[in-house]
């Protein structure tokens, strides 16, 4: 990520007012996170383990030549990952199917919400 992406300042938007800039997320696991003060660097993790798992992750990739943008996944987390694609894709399925059958705009907004979590799920790849 660019220095650029990770130390975004309050911006102004159109009306002129200052928005905040966006949420922070951990460099490891990808929690939001807390809000810091004006003082001292920012934070990259949410806590010692992620710093660690990070630690540990560079140095694996320094030592066997992988690239540094590499996503190494072992056999339990890509079934993992195939599992969750796998309910997303049905739960899409399921409102092509429902407004196929006339649901109404209830039953399609459930279904919706269904999706919109599946997807928020799998955002955490960790």
């Amino acid at each position: 990520m660019s220095d650029v992406a990770q130390h975004a300042k309050p911006t102004e938007d159109l009306t002129g007012l200052r928005r905040p800039a966006p949420p922070k997320h951990c460099g490891w696991c990808g929690r939001r996170l807390p809000e810091a003060g004006n003082v001292g660097r920012r934070r990259r993790y949410c806590g010692q383990s992620c710093r660690q798992r990070a630690y540990e992750r560079r140095t694996a990739l320094q030592r066997s030549g992988l690239p540094e943008d590499a996503v190494v996944l072992s056999d339990t987390e890509i079934a993992s990952l195939q599992d969750r694609l796998f309910q997303l894709r049905c739960a899409a399925e399921d409102v092509v199917t429902a407004a196929d059958d006339g649901a109404g705009p209830a039953e399609l907004r459930r279904l919706a919400d269904e999706i919109a979590q599946a997807a928020k799920d799998l955002e955490q790849l960790r």
